[in-house]
């Protein structure tokens, strides 16, 4: 189990790296808005080494907000933006892997009891096939896309039935939402077995 404790403290320690991190890009980003809109001195010392380092840092950024109808002066909050999310999303990923890693030693413990983590493993896909699912769809990715395929033939069993019972609301279609309940409901009941 030293590994496993090991793992938390990597967790717990990157946890801050990218809090502190996150804390830096945002002075940045704050001072580079500044520069960007003029509330510094354009031709300051501060002005012309962030437009010489900072900003063809953020250029591919700026390029996305200008392209989405954005000003670029707010490229650099969206900078921000994608550091938070990419942050929030490697924390995530590494406190899956920690909770892999001690189901994994609780099996090897407990052989009896592998099923269940068989059947919390395959619940936790379907789950998050459903997530990329509602995700894709939101950002009008096609369904027969190699990245997206997999969350709909991993969950058409499911969310098609529903979506013959289930009413839209408007243009939404809440079936996954209710694929998604039903998963958790069903989870709850065999993890009281």
């Amino acid at each position: 189990m030293s590994a496993l404790a090991s793992y938390a403290r990597f967790v717990a320690v990157a946890r801050i790296v990218l809090f502190y991190g996150a804390a830096v890009i945002a002075v940045i980003c704050g001072v580079d808005w500044a520069v960007r809109t003029r509330r510094i001195n354009p031709f300051s010392r501060v002005a012309r080494f962030f437009r010489g380092r900072i900003d063809p840092i953020l250029l591919p950024v700026e390029r996305v907000v200008v392209r989405g109808g954005g000003l670029p002066s707010a490229a650099a909050w969206w900078g921000l933006v994608a550091y938070i999310l990419a942050a929030i999303l490697l924390i995530t990923l590494l406190q899956f892997g920690y909770g892999i890693l001690y189901q994994a030693l609780a099996a090897i413990a407990a052989p009896s009891e592998a099923w269940r983590l068989l059947l919390s493993w395959t619940f936790s896909i379907l789950q998050l096939a459903l997530i990329v699912r509602v995700f894709s769809s939101w950002f009008a990715i096609s369904p027969y896309s190699k990245w997206i395929r997999w969350s709909y033939v991993l969950t058409n069993w499911l969310v098609l039935p529903l979506q013959r019972i289930v009413p839209r609301l408007g243009m939404f279609d809440i079936s996954p939402l209710v694929a998604w309940f039903i998963l958790w409901l069903l989870q709850g009941v065999v993890g009281t077995l």
